[in-house]
């Protein structure tokens, strides 16, 4: 087609952008062509433009290699999935992928999949696999690229970026139960159990209409969600008396809970052997299986699944591990100030503890079974002082350490701000019970 030529004078701004705007939009469409050429005259009193429109042929964009075009998806493991049925849901279709993921060492952390953990996959329009990114740990993930017909796979570290995240619950049954119903995660809610155990015991002393407040992290990368993090601060308000918690960290570092007033939240001991969990959460029973009668004047026995982790309730150095007649398997713990405590009928044993290790608060010592006196799964529990037993249930616990004086102002200041969102938070019902 012959080139057609205009000489135009010169036309408002506002007209020059519109036609400019309007040959670009018809450039897919038309496959229309406009080339600009401007005088050399420098009047400024007048431009002449020249405008040459040519057809030209646009390349079919049907025909371009598919492989150009990258597409990213991403998913969550879910309970019983396998590399290849998440590949399969990330549109992977590539053996040399799944094959380097099978064989490599560097990748052997995507082979330990847990049920919500995120996956991000770039694949090509013929499903050719360009990189996989695995959120596998808290701080971690695996990065696998591809390099023409090669892959690598990296372990990286991450720095998450923290958003603060305030609600409320109420309990009917369970502290689960209502922390599911206000969707707080598990994690939060056994942290929750974790800081208020030394006054409550979350087996057995909830009671229907308790309250309580929590604010605390959820942690992110680059827009993607990895895990729920600290508590920040909390109330629990139970059987008509309110605890309260905030997180500080002094000019040394030390982390911990406070009372509004610097009071530790921790005490020297435990009120519950039992890892709070769950599964565990739902057993309470005390009554002697066998026995049938209550043997607190010797200790307590909690009922609870076989295999749910027994801890440590204060520091202190193992005395004995192994088996003692009706006890069963047993581990008897020294700590300051004329103390001991004892743990019956587990089920096994935690790796390393034996006899003179030095163990300390909320560390695993063994599992709950049902050797020796016993024909259901529980734990027995006692709490001696100088020898004499006393009720683990009643006993005065010393509290520790308080924050250092040095302090005070700093965190009552940080415990001010974190107290007035929770008095407000105090008057909101929560949507729906457990």
């Amino acid at each position: 087609m012959a080139n057609a030529i205009h000489s135009t004078a010169q036309r408002p701004a506002l007209r020059r952008a519109a036609v400019a705007v309007g040959v670009l939009l018809a450039l897919p469409i038309f496959g229309v062509l406009t080339a600009f050429g401007v005088s050399s005259d420098t009047s400024t009193t007048q431009v002449v433009r020249r405008e040459v429109d040519q057809l030209i042929a646009l390349p079919d964009f049907q025909e371009q290699d598919s492989g150009l075009v990258e597409y990213r998806t991403a998913d969550r493991v879910q309970r019983g999935d396998t590399v290849a049925s998440l590949l399969q849901r990330l549109s992977v279709n590539d053996k040399a992928a799944f094959e380097f993921l099978r064989t490599s060492q560097d990748a052997r952390p995507l082979f330990q999949l847990r049920p919500g953990k995120t996956l991000q996959a770039v694949v090509d329009g013929d499903g050719e696999m360009q990189s996989l990114v695995y959120f596998h740990s808290a701080d971690k993930l695996l990065e696998v690229v591809r390099d023409h017909d090669t892959f690598k796979a990296v372990e990286k570290s991450v720095t998450p970026t923290a958003q603060t995240v305030r609600k409320t619950g109420v309990i009917k049954s369970s502290l689960y139960g209502a922390t599911d119903a206000a969707n707080i995660p598990d994690a939060v809610a056994t942290q929750l159990a974790r800081i208020f155990s030394t006054d409550i015991d979350f087996h057995i002393d909830l009671r229907t209409g308790d309250r309580f407040a929590v604010v605390y992290e959820m942690l992110y990368y680059n827009g993607e969600f990895l895990r729920s993090g600290r508590v920040l601060s909390a109330e629990f308000s139970n059987k008509g008396k309110t605890f309260e918690a905030y997180l500080f960290t002094d000019g040394e570092g030390n982390e911990g809970y406070y009372a509004a007033d610097g009071s530790n939240r921790a005490k020297s001991f435990l009120r519950s052997p039992l890892a709070f969990s769950r599964v565990s959460s739902g057993f309470g029973g005390r009554m002697h299986p066998i026995f049938r009668n209550w043997r607190q004047h010797t200790g307590v026995d909690f009922a609870a699944p076989r295999g749910t982790p027994a801890w440590a309730t204060a520091d202190g150095i193992v005395e004995f591990a192994g088996v003692k007649g009706g006890y069963g398997n047993v581990v008897e713990v020294r700590h300051s100030g004329s103390v001991s405590t004892l743990y019956g009928h587990l089920s096994g044993f935690a790796p390393g503890v034996r006899k003179g290790v030095r163990v300390t608060q909320g560390q695993t010592i063994g599992f709950v079974g049902s050797t020796g006196f016993a024909t259901g799964p529980h734990l027995h529990y006692e709490f001696k002082i100088g020898g004499q037993h006393q009720d683990p249930m009643r006993v005065a616990l010393p509290k520790a350490d308080p924050l250092a004086v040095k302090y005070i102002g700093q965190f009552k200041a940080t415990a001010a701000s974190q107290g007035a969102q929770l008095a407000l938070m105090r008057d909101i019902i929560p949507s729906r019970f457990e």
